[in-house]
């Protein structure tokens, strides 16, 4: 199903209402990597998915190649002001009460244990934890081979920063510190921040969710209900999640601020992605918490 307008789809429960989750809202910047973002979407066990991006960006559905029969299309500028929190919003109106996880193009959500449980399986433990988020941290990719790759993006020559990750606590405008909230920084944006304003460059969204009437997503990825930004329950760790992503490495070799200034993302604490939970885990970019 298509729709025209954020409107008409924030008002489409009558007409398609996903009684389970999760689902995956995908929000297409560019053409990058879109049939591998829905196809890992699928691969991770989402219900449904909806790809919200311009006319030109969102894939079209011909008798050779039709779209999954749980794919949805929203005509959505994701370079609109505010066009993120706008996405996410319209999705939260449109079915509160069930999981959902938002991310970008040529993004792919990794989870303990991923190549052999479900979402499903994933939020139904967090539930059991009586947790209705999921932390995820950004973990940034890149071609270390940038003159065969100019927008950085490769899957089969994808690479990560094993180390340079930190974390600061989160005060409120007062300066006192939030409960069990933090700001995380690492990779990219970090090695390379002065081609990233300061509001850019946290690496920690809350981007795996439920959702329930009244939540609001802030354009800092932050939500308007103190829980739901916040990184475990006061009695124990809970699991966490990585969203590899090209999105920041695409942008620093697209802006012309940027793109003539960096000849390569290539350090010492790079190395190959494997494209598997095991080596983000033993790295110590997420942790399964309870759930083994």
């Amino acid at each position: 199903m298509q729709f025209k307008t954020l409107s008409a789809f924030a008002g489409s429960a009558g007409q398609l209402t996903p009684s389970k989750g999760p689902i995956a809202l995908v929000l297409l910047e560019d053409a990058a990597e879109v049939g591998s973002t829905i196809a890992h979407m699928q691969a991770r066990g989402f219900r449904s998915i909806f790809l919200f991006g311009t006319k030109e960006l969102l894939p079209v559905a011909t008798p050779d190649a039709p779209l999954p029969e749980n794919t949805h299309t929203i005509l959505h500028d994701m370079h609109s002001h505010n066009a993120v929190s706008a996405a996410v919003n319209a999705a939260i109106r449109a079915f509160p009460g069930i999981w959902m996880h938002y991310c970008f193009n040529a993004e792919y959500l990794f989870f303990p244990f991923c190549e052999t449980r479900t979402v499903q399986e994933l939020v139904t433990f967090n539930t059991e934890e009586r947790r209705d988020t999921i932390l995820t941290f950004v973990v940034d990719l890149y071609s270390n081979q940038l003159g065969a790759h100019p927008d950085a993006v490769s899957l089969e020559a994808a690479h990560l920063d094993k180390s340079g990750y930190y974390a600061l606590t989160r005060t409120d405008d007062s300066g006192a510190p939030q409960d069990r909230q933090m700001d995380f920084f690492g990779g990219l944006r970090w090695r390379f921040e002065e081609h990233v304003p300061w509001t850019k460059r946290r690496i920690d969204r809350v981007s795996l969710f439920k959702s329930y009437k009244g939540l609001r997503l802030a354009e800092d990825h932050t939500f308007n209900d103190a829980e739901y930004n916040t990184y475990s329950c006061p009695w124990h760790h809970n699991i966490t999640a990585n969203v590899c992503s090209f999105r920041t490495a695409k942008a620093l070799m697209t802006n012309p601020g940027s793109m003539y200034e960096i000849p390569h993302f290539w350090w010492k604490n790079s190395t190959a992605f494997e494209w598997n939970s095991s080596q983000l885990m033993q790295l110590g970019l997420m942790e399964p918490g309870q759930w083994f």
